[in-house]
């Protein structure tokens, strides 16, 4: 096979290049090592930034999205039971953010792709990448059954996440990393119940954290922090909703409507980023190169920013002659991944209880968290990271 550009992997990141792509004309391959089944199951975050949605809508995958999301100017911070609302829409400028679940969006990605008859192959396997670095056009080979593939192509796109081959391609003397990893997780909850709020909340408490979500108006989705010791199974329903409440202002706790878990799994935190982002003709996008805390809602709408990048620069190169985009993306993907490194990482330590932490630090934690909701210009600081900074 033949193509200008393959993309390795077929989550949100790899289907919106393609999708985007595609309507240039520019043609592309997205390989994906799952079913799109197992891809659909996976419940992952579901606040979009401003920019993402402008994207989706730019890929013609947003109408379902404009019907369907919730719009969002604004959100509650918990401390300890005293509620507090950030309004986005007024310090961020005018701008919101859209509540849409992440499985909803691929869905209308792979729906967008099929109408358009794009090539995504799944259940690929032994997926591995030549030439990325030299002066011979690069290929990609994945085994299907007995026979092993070749995909000639100019470009290689790696949004196969952190354990995908992709950045594992890029020599270790060229590659350097950056790791830091929370004492603690997320366990998460999905139920077909009523939201508890119509906005987020977001809890910070002596008992640990918890933030309530939603992905519809009878989808909600909940979580608190738990040691990394625990498992799934040490935490029945029961005990989870149990957990929840004590968390929550009580008058929030009182109107929270329990029931069955649909789904049910813990989420180990922690930051990563991996310099540069293109070596050669491989370029990495979304969690390849870099991953966030879920508490600011950066980790899709940063691999967005990615494909941004990316599009742009392809469509420059193959529609002007113009490599500039293609030079400058690393620079340009890892300046905004690390503003959102810093918002995630800002976000978590001010909400988080921190199993070693000493009295000094967590003083600190009430006068961050007092000092936010003293100043117009911190709020201001706080919405403009969360409704997402320009691409």
């Amino acid at each position: 096979m033949k193509t200008q550009v393959c993309i390795i992997g077929g989550g949100p990141s790899g289907l919106m290049l393609s999708q985007l792509l595609h309507l240039k004309g520019i043609d592309t391959i997205v390989l994906e090592k799952h079913s799109r089944e197992y891809v659909l199951g996976r419940i992952r975050a579901g606040v979009l930034e401003h920019g993402f949605a402008e994207l989706m809508r730019e890929a013609q995958c947003g109408e379902r999205m404009d019907r369907e999301g919730e719009i969002h100017d604004g959100f509650e911070i918990s401390d300890n039971g005293a509620l507090t609302r950030v309004d986005l829409h007024k310090y961020s400028g005018g701008s919101s953010v859209v509540v849409y679940g992440q499985t909803e969006l691929t869905r209308d990605l792979y729906d967008a792709r099929d109408r358009m008859k794009g090539t995504v192959i799944h259940n690929v396997e032994d997926v591995a990448l030549h030439d990325l670095n030299t002066t011979t056009p690069p290929y990609v080979t994945y085994r299907d059954g007995d026979e092993i593939v070749r995909i000639d192509c100019d470009f290689v796109i790696g949004a196969d996440g952190f354990h995908g081959p992709s950045r594992k391609a890029i020599p270790k003397d060229v590659l350097t990393e950056y790791e830091k990893v929370y004492p603690f997780g997320w366990l998460g909850v999905l139920s077909r119940t009523k939201p508890v709020n119509p906005e987020l909340i977001y809890a910070k408490h002596d008992r640990g954290f918890a933030l309530c979500s939603l992905r519809s108006q009878v989808l909600s989705r909940y979580y608190i922090q738990v040691p990394l010791s625990d498992t799934v199974e040490d935490w029945s329903d029961a005990d989870f909703w149990d957990e929840l409440k004590k968390r929550l202002p009580a008058e929030v706790a009182e109107r929270l409507e329990t029931g069955p878990s649909i789904e049910k799994s813990i989420a180990p935190l922690r930051s990563f980023v991996a310099e540069p982002m293109r070596w050669g003709n491989l370029f990495l996008a979304g969690d390849a190169a870099h991953i966030v805390p879920p508490t600011g809602a950066r980790g899709l709408n940063s691999a967005a920013s990615d494909i941004y990048y990316l599009y742009h620069a392809m469509v420059d190169h193959y529609l002007k002659g113009d490599d500039t985009g293609l030079d400058q993306y690393s620079q340009k993907a890892l300046a905004r991944v690390w503003k959102a490194q810093r918002f995630s990482w800002w976000m978590t330590t001010m909400l988080h209880t921190f199993p070693d932490s000493i009295a000094y630090d967590r003083k600190l934690q009430d006068t961050d968290l007092a000092y936010l909701f003293s100043s117009e210009a911190a709020l201001s600081s706080l919405a403009e990271n969360y409704v997402g900074l320009p691409f």
